[in-house]
């Protein structure tokens, strides 16, 4: 029996009413349908359930950072496949001899596939940035870099940078080693709806943009026999209501320590009774004891932006913006303040998710510090994602479909 051939193609943003708001029901040809994405709904919770099908408090992504009490650290956007728990759906797959490729997913290095491409920047000891894509095997890409990375994050981040990601998918299509499981990311929507949200004058351009991406990857899949998954990870929605600071409100309690360094305030972490790691329109709140996690809940429960504050069995509690409002990351209330890393694009230092790195700061070569240019945001579970697929299931969640995806390649 052959082995059966499909491409899932995960698209940033890609949310259902958005695409309806546009007036698109399909794209290829294919009719657009909802379903419920992950809680918190952000990028690597969700790429983690759908190479799982398990949800976030089995396969441990619950967001796109993490704090580690033993280190005493968080870590954002780090790449080890190991931070993700729980069997892959391919594993029968692959030990009936199909091959997995994995393209642009977060948390893919060192993941058991056969091929992984993914943006993977040198950090020089001068603070310097040598820019590199990560490829196994290495002569997929003979070291180039497929696609510029000052072009993925950052204020230079463009809607365009995913044509150069269909081009490398395509043209991996029409290859007759291509793997028979393909996972790819498009984050070509991500950018301008988080700068500006979704009724800017920029929306249907860039919708259109991905729209002619989604077609072009559609149209590749056709020809080299595979079926197809498209799928969201979140809806962007407009920021409505005002932006909240956790940590400010920790500190405010005596939970959250800082110390100070040439006049700039950096968190410190090893005296820290609590600790909010903010991600969007969620915060990980981390304590060291239960006293502390009892002090911390009834400060942060006086924001006026706070939704729900639920505790899991471990102890760590996930709070929840109310619609219209999102989590930012900062501790300090004065720009000298501000630790180093707060005005340049520093995605593994700053201790929770900083959307101001889209823009431009006032000085040249910083970005901006300013909370109120977002004007889009996600992290609730409660908007549609869109979903597009050549085969007949009908999941309802983000879950079921990885369960779907499981069940196709291995009959």
């Amino acid at each position: 029996m052959p082995l059966p051939k499909l491409l899932v193609l995960h698209v940033a943003a890609l949310g259902y009413d958005l695409l309806r708001e546009q007036g698109i029901t399909q794209i290829a040809g294919l009719p657009i349908q909802p379903l419920t994405t992950v809680s918190p709904a952000v990028t690597c919770t969700a790429q983690a359930t759908l190479r799982t099908a398990l949800m976030p408090n089995s396969h441990g992504m619950i967001a796109n950072g993490r704090y580690f009490p033993e280190l005493r650290q968080s870590l954002f956007w780090h790449q080890a496949s190991s931070l993700i728990k729980g069997e892959r759906i391919w594993e029968n797959f692959r030990s009936r001899g199909g091959r997995v490729g994995m393209y642009f997913f977060q948390q893919s290095l060192g993941e058991s596939v056969d091929e992984i491409i993914s943006p993977a920047p040198i950090h020089t000891h001068g603070g310097g940035l040598i820019m590199a894509t990560y490829s196994h095997p290495a002569s997929l890409l003979n070291g180039t870099n497929p696609v510029p990375l000052w072009r993925y994050w950052g204020p230079l981040a463009s809607p365009k940078v995913g044509r150069n990601i269909a081009n490398l998918l395509c043209k991996r299509l029409q290859q007759v080693n291509a793997p028979e499981l393909i996972f790819a990311y498009l984050p070509t929507l991500d950018y301008d709806l988080q700068r500006y949200g979704t009724h800017h004058s920029s929306t249907r351009k860039n919708v259109k943009e991905v729209v002619a991406q989604i077609e072009q990857i559609a149209t590749a899949t056709r020809n080299a026999g595979y079926e197809l998954i498209i799928c969201g990870d979140y809806a962007i929605t407009d920021v409505a209501g005002t932006v909240a600071y956790p940590n400010r409100s920790l500190q405010k309690a005596g939970l959250f320590q800082t110390r100070t360094i040439k006049g700039m305030l950096y968190p410190d972490f090893h005296q820290s009774r609590a600790f909010a790691l903010c991600d969007h329109q969620v915060a990980i709140l981390y304590t060291c004891n239960e006293d502390a996690r009892n002090d911390a809940i009834a400060a942060l429960q006086a924001l006026p932006e706070v939704d729900s504050i639920t505790t899991a069995e471990d102890g760590t509690s996930t709070i929840v913006a109310k619609p219209g409002c999102w989590f930012a990351y900062p501790w300090w209330e004065h720009k000298h303040e501000a630790p180093d890393y707060a005005t340049h694009v520093d995605i593994h230092n700053k201790p929770g998710f900083d959307p101001c790195e889209l823009f431009f700061g006032k000085i040249p070569f910083t970005c901006s510090t300013d909370p109120s240019r977002i004007q889009g945001t996600h992290g609730r579970s409660d908007a549609p994602i869109a979903y597009i697929t050549t085969l007949n299931i009908n999941p309802q969640t983000l879950q079921e479909l990885a369960t779907h995806i499981k069940r196709y390649i291995n009959p």
